[in-house]
């Protein structure tokens, strides 16, 4: 019996982002950045799509999940095998809500929202969007 590992992730960002929304947009840009650097180009339909859900899901972080002292934190990852944006976004508030969810639920293939896996208190909320041309 051999042993199967899950695949490798290709590309992966993460970073920890102050709960304010000079946070959030800084998250925004950066992971526009990533994108284009990934081979999802700026000014795409699917660039656009994923740094909308990035950014209501970090707008959320500061609005609904902010609690003084604790930052955000953000992971990004692509798999250009299957051609998908992974976008995390982990706080240590007990709330989250607003009509952007709706957005995310639009724009993203798959989205939830689970317990923080460091354990800490809080949650991380997850999308996942199909992202054809991932290099």
């Amino acid at each position: 019996m051999t042993a199967t590992q899950p695949p490798v992730t290709a590309h992966r960002f993460a970073m920890r982002f102050s709960s304010t929304p000079r946070g959030a947009r800084l998250a925004r840009r950066l992971c526009g950045h990533r994108l284009d650097d990934w081979g999802v180009p700026y000014g795409s339909e699917r660039h656009d799509a994923v740094i909308l859900v990035v950014a209501e899901l970090c707008a959320n972080a500061v609005r609904h999940g902010h609690v003084a002292g604790r930052d955000f934190h953000v992971l990004l990852t692509a798999d250009p095998a299957a051609a998908t944006v992974r976008v995390e976004v982990s706080d240590t508030g007990c709330g989250d809500g607003g009509r952007g969810l709706l957005l995310v639920e639009a724009l993203a293939d798959r989205w939830g929202c689970t317990a923080r896996a460091e354990g800490g208190p809080g949650k991380t909320v997850w999308a996942e969007c199909a992202t054809p041309g991932l290099t």
